[in-house]
């Protein structure tokens, strides 16, 4: 079963740029990391001037917190997250912890 998956978190507005770089020419083995982990569909939005990033994506898998865990441990998830966190700073309401802010469903269309 598929499940839909929504987060936000900010992006700090000086390096806007450099992170809109990062995702316009994504590294292929960063790619397959995610599709090995279970990830589909996969999307990122910007909203200005509130510098906010909306992530959704949908899960295939089975474990979700065994393949999150997989996939956090790759080499190459720790060097692209290296560039990528810089450029974001999690929301004030974000509990200890927590770095993108997952978004509960309250409605979804077939």
């Amino acid at each position: 079963m598929t499940q839909r998956m929504g987060m936000v978190i900010s992006v700090r507005p000086e390096k806007l740029e450099e992170y809109k770089q990062l995702h316009a020419e994504p590294w292929p083995e960063m790619d397959q990391a995610l599709s090995d982990a279970n990830i589909r569909n996969y999307s990122i939005y910007l909203r200005e001037p509130e510098m906010l990033l909306f992530g959704y994506w949908e899960y295939t898998g089975t474990d979700y917190a065994a393949d999150m865990r997989v996939l956090g441990e790759k080499s190459i998830t720790k060097r692209w997250l290296a560039l990528t966190d810089p450029c974001q700073a999690p929301l004030k309401s974000a509990t200890e912890g927590e770095w993108w802010s997952m978004l509960q469903e309250i409605y979804h269309l077939d």
